[in-house]
């Protein structure tokens, strides 16, 4: 065990240290008595300010100490082998870690994009080229390699565990099918008026039985539920400017989501207009339970739309145990600094929370219509992100969607880099 000395334990230094000491399965004590400490033979080492004769110390800066939410005075600069935040001229890894994992820099932002999302080329992880690290486990590790280097005797980390695990969005169910009569026709007319004929031969055959709704994939998500557990996330919101599946009513819809809850986890995905309304996301999670017959624990906003701290208290306030949203739409990588499943902290009360996180590493969209990378490109992405978990721990979790994986118009070719990305290991 190593003991570690703090002029004052707080929930930001427990958060911060089990993710650097307890996630590597190291044991570890805080105190603050400098007694005890002082007379201590074992391991240890000093994080603050007070001084004690012969002991590693790693300087503090007072991120981890007060409530306060900054964003002032950041640079960047080696701590032992990483490069790391560098706080008003004081490199503390410690304070990097929380600073990433708590996203602290995202409470005060006012640089969103069209939808009101903040995007992460304003990110510090992409301003210094560390989205696609996580570089909280990073961090972490260096921490220990540093105490390492310093005579410390603690306990090796374990070797890192990983995991992949695919998850879907059903933003539209169908392409063409169950559309209803009126929206049917609109689409119909619509297509005329541009011109496309192909979309207009494409739903005549889809509806008379000749062919396959192109987004119709859940045979393909069933079966890879039997290969990796998967997630599947749906829309049931109403009808609006960005929710656009078919009614939650329909019966077709209505029984392909309990026959799929039978072998595979399902959440909600909270409609774009739920993120203003409490009232929305408490129905859209009504239906759903309604539907399947089961209590819902998981979600991933539309759009990945989210604002801390409302979005996550709003979804503990309807009991959501399970977050899924963490992760960029404009660029790949690791919003949260980790693959790992973590507990989210609330700044606004500075407290440790029930709400478990689990960041994604990429989605297809961000991939394609972001990124206009072509399916090699993104294969050799997709590889890194990988590699990234694989070495330093935690679930190698991506999105698709039903749509994505059928190699219909602009995803043509995109189902081979789906297929390839289950395989890796």
């Amino acid at each position: 065990m190593i003991l570690v000395y703090v002029d004052q334990i707080t929930e930001r230094i427990q958060y911060t240290f089990d993710f650097v000491f307890k996630e590597r399965e190291i044991p570890y004590l805080l105190t603050n008595d400098f007694v005890k400490f002082d007379q201590f033979e074992g391991a240890k080492f000093n994080y603050s300010d007070r001084y004690f004769e012969e002991t590693v110390k790693i300087k503090p800066v007072s991120l981890l100490f007060d409530k306060k939410i900054e964003n002032n005075g950041i640079t960047k600069h080696k701590f032992f082998n990483e490069e790391c935040l560098c706080f008003n001229q004081i490199v503390d890894p410690f304070a990097s870690i929380f600073y990433i994992l708590s996203r602290m820099e995202e409470y005060t932002t006012i640089n969103t994009d069209k939808f009101g999302r903040f995007e992460g080329k304003n990110s510090v992880l992409y301003r210094f080229a560390w989205n696609e690290k996580v570089i909280c486990d990073r961090w972490a590790i260096d921490v220990v390699d540093f105490l390492f280097s310093k005579g410390i005797a603690l306990e090796k980390p374990k070797k890192p565990i990983y995991s992949i695990l695919p998850t879907f969005d059903i933003d539209n169910a169908y392409a063409y099918k169950n559309k209803g009569i009126i929206r049917t026709t609109f689409a119909t007319l619509k297509d005329i008026l541009l011109g496309r004929s192909r979309r207009i031969l494409e739903r005549q055959r889809v509806q008379i039985g000749l062919m396959k709704d192109p987004y119709d994939t859940f045979d393909v998500i069933e079966k890879l539920n039997k290969e990796l557990e998967v997630r599947v996330f749906w829309l049931l919101g109403d009808f609006s400017k960005f929710d656009r599946n078919i009614s939650y009513r329909n019966s077709k819809q209505r029984k392909l989501i309990n026959l799929l809850s039978k072998e595979l986890t399902i959440g909600i995905h909270p409609s774009f207009k739920s993120n203003d309304s409490d009232f929305h996301l408490f129905s859209e999670i009504n239906r759903l339970e309604e539907i399947i017959d089961k209590r819902i624990f998981c979600s991933r906003q539309h759009f990945l739309f989210m604002k801390f701290p409302i979005t996550y208290e709003t979804l503990i306030g309807q009991e959501i145990t399970d977050d899924f949203t963490m992760g960029f739409a404009d660029i790949v990588g690791f919003r949260m600094g980790t693959s790992r499943p973590t507990k989210w902290f609330d700044l606004s009360k500075n407290s440790i929370t029930d709400l478990t996180i689990h960041p994604f590493a990429f989605m297809d969209g961000t991939l394609n219509e972001y990124l206009k990378l072509k399916p090699d490109d993104a294969k050799q992405k997709i590889s890194a992100l990988f590699s990234e978990v694989k070495n330093y721990g935690g679930e190698f979790s991506f999105i698709w969607h039903n749509e994505t994986i059928g190699d219909y118009r602009i995803w043509k070719g995109w189902k081979a880099v789906f297929e390839w990305s289950i395989g890796l290991n």
